[in-house]
């Protein structure tokens, strides 16, 4: 019980500073100061504003009104664009040849990859949308600084369903694997845990700025937006390795003696060490990630191997046999009904060892 309650208060405080979580994508801003482009990046900001940097695009189509309207129309949606917060400017609109369509040019006042910014976005489509309706144009934003919100936004709401996914998977193969229903859920809470780590300390250094000079990384203030969707993928794949490794000479053991805490300490005995060699090999590849290339590396190498760190030797040879321990022989029941549903996938070969057994015991006469 010390130790799950240990790995729990541990992990659970590596998690706090995910609540400051921010995703997006990566501009120059993120780059290390000594590039070009970083530098370019703060002359630019110094000389004309942070949102120089990442301009909006807005695009007004006015097609489906008669032509006669056409001129004034995108001088009244620029006016309409002025009055919202955190403008810097507005270009006078561009229109093509017919005058049915015009470019206008936005600059906020904050830099791209900003709050400010987001919500500015936010509130030009709201206002978009009411130009619609007032002038009967389409109004459409657009660029990089829109885009680049716009990916952030749709990877941040596939997550949860991704992970949805991948848990339920992780369930029933496992349940049916290991005829057990506690064993999968210790599994799956332990790589909750691991991921929530994870995200956390990426935050921490990445984000908020701690030990960044230790590592010798360039500041960010957000984290690459696809990076959850990737530890999810990646550290589920090492993590379920993992446990496999150990819960199978753990499974084994129990079928063999019927001893909960002795199949515990025989299936740790036999695959720690294994578990122990992937884990510091592909820490080290992940960590090599850290010290060179662009902040996105560093930060993607610096999660990936946090994570293997946190998952090997806190989770899967940690928590995972002391909640093996805790539970003893519940650990590897499985109510009846659920029993009769799956179907008896024999991973260890458990009753080809029977039949094999039975027929050996068949004396010649007998056969």
């Amino acid at each position: 019980m010390v130790a799950i309650v240990g790995v729990v208060v541990i992990v659970g405080l590596i998690i706090i500073p995910v609540h400051d979580l921010r995703l997006g994508l990566p501009d120059a801003s993120t780059l290390q100061k000594s590039s070009t482009q970083y530098k370019a990046y703060e002359l630019l900001s110094k000389g004309f504003g942070p949102g120089f940097n990442g301009p909006l695009t807005i695009v007004s189509d006015a097609d489906s009104r008669p032509k006669s309207d056409w001129s004034r129309i995108p001088g009244l949606v620029a006016q309409d664009l002025k009055q919202a917060d955190d403008v810097a400017n507005v270009s006078p609109p561009v229109t093509n040849k017919e005058g049915d369509i015009a470019i206008i040019t936005a600059t906020p006042k904050s830099g791209p990859s900003s709050t400010a910014t987001q919500n500015l976005v936010k509130q030009i489509r709201a206002a978009a949308k009411q130009a619609q309706n007032r002038y009967h144009v389409t109004v459409l934003v657009t660029g990089t600084t829109a885009i680049n919100i716009d990916t952030s936004s749709k990877l941040s709401a596939a997550l949860p369903v991704f992970l949805v996914l991948v848990v339920g998977l992780a369930l029933v193969i496992q349940t049916l694997v290991f005829r057990s229903l506690l064993v999968p859920i210790t599994a799956v809470v332990g790589f909750l845990l691991t991921i929530g780590a994870a995200l956390g300390a990426t935050t921490f250094v990445f984000q908020l700025g701690h030990g960044q000079q230790i590592l010798g990384i360039a500041s960010s203030a957000l984290i690459i937006s696809f990076l959850p969707v990737l530890l999810v993928a990646i550290l589920f794949g090492l993590a379920m390795d993992y446990e496999v490794f150990l819960v199978t000479r753990m499974r084994e053991s129990y079928n063999a003696t019927h001893d909960a805490t002795g199949a515990t300490i025989a299936g740790f005995k036999a695959s720690a060490r294994v578990v122990t060699a992937a884990a510091i090999i592909m820490i080290s590849v992940f960590g090599s990630f850290i010290f060179g290339g662009t902040v996105t590396i560093a930060t993607i190498g610096f999660a990936l191997a946090f994570g293997v760190l946190v998952d090997a030797f806190l989770i899967r040879m940690t928590f995972v046999p002391a909640v093996h321990t805790l539970l003893g022989d519940r650990a590897w029941q499985l109510p009846r009904w659920i029993d009769r549903i799956l179907p008896n996938v024999d991973i260890e070969g458990k009753h080809l060892q029977d039949q094999l057994g039975d027929r050996s015991a068949v004396t010649p006469t007998e056969a």
